[in-house]
């Protein structure tokens, strides 16, 4: 849900080599072990620690990326033409602390000041008018009121639906909405203030979160409502809800008494200061770092748009006469400055110091998280312990589909087939090194790989990354994007700026229609990297969710509203945003995600799009998308040279269907160790025992990593995934949610993507099903009703190159 790749597309399993029955056998037994805890249910939180952890910072749904990248793509969007479109009527609302109570009269809140932002009657958050000093009183009062609210609740309860599940969906989405504008404020525009303003008000945020999730009365009414005569009759969605809040009532805590409880409670308030210590932290290490070079020799490789980019640094930092040509270059630990360096300075000192200060932030000084992350696993055990589990891993996969086994077992059939590949890998780009003269061939280290793998790359296939950077400007992948989802889906994406408040000049919003032109969602799109103030990665969350209980007309459902933030290279000079093909599978994986939060047709609001959606499927829609950027009609309606028009040529595009499985063996065990190291840290490790977090990922990365780390390599002390965001025990789910997305993408394969009718029918089906459902159903019930029959893993196994089509 943040963190993006920027070196691999995806984290795939491609290996370009055969593999036996037996495998294919095997995955598909892991898979199907776990078939019947499909049907638990959970919420939109990643953490299933409270029953309103949904409401945490972190909620994001993060792209699978490699922790080494400052996974930074960004979408830039200069060259968009802007337009409102007025006439168009607002039917969405976002509920503010006045809009609604849970009695049945609405009345108005006392506010701590009538000019709060926060504190107002909203349809889309005032973005661009909130500021620190609103966050105090405005998040105090908001408490204040909701706590009053939940109290009434609690004495008035009655365990049917309109007297317990509605009014608790009006307090939670209260809450969801301020703090969520506030908390994306700090993501995308951070500052002194409004860290400081958050840090404040976060514990009252929390203590409130564990006395809604600790709720007694309302966990005995949802056993009732279980227990009662109309639990067959209620629908799934329904049902699925009840089931969720149960459970994650006994997660909170619910069962615990007294000194428990109020150790619990401890271990929650000081888990979220540290996870935001963390963050803070990897985001003020990253802008720390800045490289300035004066001599062009010493850069060169670069391509022209990363020197227009360290020149455009420069003058920000300023050095006001800093040119492209001339100088002076600033290089930044920022995805684009980073990943340019490591892919194209020839400058092998240049590489290597970029390289160790990457994989070393946050890990020393003032900055350094070692003792951060000590406590958190400790705690997290502490907690674990304290509901009755073994380790934090099982607590965390109480709401997922898997099991701690079943997740590891996975990953280590995924891993032994991955090793000799990545061992192929490593003596092939050896080979070629030793080819071209390199003195580093002999002793190849981290920071040659990805530079010679480029190198590599061009040579085998013919393609250098920059060079088609012109057939894909931003606004032809976008509107190609818009295209696909018209064809498959039967939408239609139109510009909407100016209906809503945006935090950034560079910000664009999207109304999204059905076929008949009437709205049915809106998204918010922020593109560039800018890192003085926004965190690196690439992610989706709610803005507000579509929701019956909290229509205004008390008929048609509040539209949902989504927000995507990137961190692309920006435009440089009169060119638009000239995208790597790699960047352009991050903007459909992106909007996969966005895909299943806005075109849910599921009303109940606290199962609505991504809300309830078990973490190892919530990939499956995004993973899906890109997909599409191999599909042939998809790729050449978007690859156009900016300035000429010309089509991308037949053979090159030939060439990136090639180069697809290019060292799969290596990207996919750079995943395998990231989602092994999580799950040992949090499954077997022992906090203050023997063994350093350091040497837990050093022992993984033996079997993981055929060119072993630097003895200094302290990279999970910027691992945020599972530190600072949703995926503690969880980054397996990437590797889940492939089966699920490639068996889907195979629905098309099999009717012909080259029969556009068949292929818009099986899109009405995937959109009916896997989009419109939500957490509404059980993942397994959703894919079943989509594919016709359970999920097999052939097709991963096919499209990353470890069988050839039966075709």
């Amino acid at each position: 849900m943040k963190y993006r790749r920027i070196g691999s597309p995806l984290s795939r399993i491609l290996y370009g080599s055969s593999t036996t029955p037996s495998l294919i056998l095997s995955l598909f037994l892991i898979l199907m072990a776990t078939r019947f805890s499909l049907y638990r249910s959970a919420h939109l939180c990643i953490r299933p620690t409270s029953s309103f952890s949904r409401l945490s910072t972190k909620n994001l749904l993060q792209c699978p990326s490699c922790p080494l990248w400052s996974s930074s793509f960004s979408l830039c969007l200069h060259t968009f033409r802007k337009s409102t479109s007025p006439g168009k009527s607002i039917t969405v609302r976002s509920f503010s602390p006045s809009s609604a109570s849970i009695s049945d009269h609405p009345s108005k809140m006392s506010m701590a000041s009538d000019d709060n932002p926060l504190l107002k009657d909203f349809d889309f958050p005032p973005f661009d008018v909130i500021e620190a000093k609103h966050v105090r009183p405005g998040i105090r009062a908001l408490l204040n009121k909701i706590e009053e609210e939940l109290s009434a609740l609690e004495k008035s309860v009655e365990p049917t639906w309109p007297k317990l599940a509605e009014p608790l969906e009006k307090i939670i989405d209260r809450l969801t909405v301020v703090w969520g504008a506030v908390n994306h404020l700090k993501s995308v525009k951070d500052n002194p203030e409004l860290r400081s303003a958050l840090e404040e008000v976060q514990p009252e945020k929390v203590a409130f979160q564990l006395k809604l999730g600790q709720s007694k009365p309302i966990y005995n009414a949802f056993k009732a409502i279980r227990e009662s005569p109309e639990w067959d009759s209620f629908s799934d969605a329904r049902k699925r809800i009840v089931e969720s809040q149960i459970k994650e009532a006994v997660l909170s805590g619910i069962a615990l008494e007294d000194d428990q409880r109020e150790q619990f409670n401890k271990i929650e308030q000081d888990l979220a200061k540290l996870s935001q210590k963390f963050e803070e932290n990897v985001l003020d290490s990253t802008k720390k770092f800045e490289k300035l070079i004066i001599d062009k020799k010493d850069i060169d490789g670069l391509p022209a748009t990363s020197l227009g980019l360290a020149a455009q640094t420069a003058v920000s930092k300023g050095h006001e006469n800093a040119t492209a040509e001339d100088g002076p270059w600033i290089i930044t630990l920022d995805a684009p400055s980073y990943m340019s360096v490591m892919q194209h300075a020839k400058n092998r000192t240049l590489r290597e110091e970029v390289y160790r200060a990457y994989i070393n932030r946050a890990s020393s000084g003032d900055l350094d998280n070692t003792e951060i992350i000590n406590q958190i696993l400790k705690l997290r055990l502490e907690k674990a312990k304290l509901l009755g589990y073994n380790n934090y891993a099982e607590v965390s996969m109480a709401m997922k589909m898997a099991t701690v086994e079943k997740a590891e077992e996975l990953l280590e059939k995924l891993r032994s087939a991955s090793w000799d590949p990545a061992v192929k890998d490593l003596e092939d780009l050896k080979d070629f090194c030793k080819s071209q003269g390199s003195p580093e061939a002999d002793d190849l280290n981290h920071w040659d790989i990805t530079f010679w793998s480029e190198r590599l790359r061009e040579s085998k296939y013919e393609l250098n990354e920059e060079e088609l950077r012109p057939y894909f400007s931003l606004p032809r992948v976008m509107d190609g994007l818009f295209n696909l989802v018209k064809m498959l889906f039967d939408i239609n994406v139109e510009p909407a700026d100016g209906l809503a408040p945006v935090w950034n000049n560079d910000v664009r919003f999207y109304r999204v229609n059905d076929s008949s032109g009437s709205p049915i969602a809106y998204f918010y799109f922020d593109p560039y990297s800018r890192p003085s103030e926004k965190r690196g990665g690439a992610w989706m969350d709610e803005v507000v969710s579509r929701s019956r209980v909290l229509s205004r007309d008390g008929s048609n459902a509040r539209l949902p509203v989504a927000h995507m933030v990137c961190n692309q290279m920006p435009p440089v000079g009169d060119k638009p945003s000239l995208m790597t093909f790699r960047e352009v599978e991050t903007v459909f994986h992106e909007f996969g995600h966005a895909l299943q939060h806005m075109l849910t047709k599921q009303d109940e609001g606290l199962v609505a799009g991504i809300r309830g959606v078990e973490w190892d499927a919530v990939e499956l829609p995004s993973q899906f998308m890109e997909n599409w950027c191999y599909h042939r009609d998809t790729l050449m309606g978007i690859a156009k040279h900016h300035e000429t028009g010309e089509t991308l040529p037949e053979d090159i595009y030939k060439k990136l269907l090639a180069a697809k499985t290019f060292r799969a063996g290596t990207l996919s065990l750079r995943q395998l160790r990231f989602a092994t190291v999580d799950l040992e840290l949090h499954a077997k490790y022992v906090p203050g025992g023997s063994e350093s977090i350091y040497c837990v990922d050093r022992r993984v990365s033996k079997k993981t990593q055929v060119l072993p780390p630097l003895p200094d390599d302290k990279f999970l002390a910027s691992f945020s995934h599972i530190f600072a965001g949703g995926y503690a025990a969880g980054y397996y789910s990437y590797k889940w949610a492939e089966v699920l997305s490639a068996d889907a993408f195979s629905a098309f394969e099999d009717v012909g993507l080259e029969n556009e009718k068949a292929v818009k029918e099986t899109g009405q089906r995937f959109r009916e099903t896997v989009l419109a459902l939500g957490g509404g159903k059980a993942p397994l019930e959703v894919f079943v009703q989509f594919r016709g029959r359970e999920p097999s893993p052939e097709p991963l196994l096919r499209h990353n190159g470890l069988l050839t089509s039966s075709a």
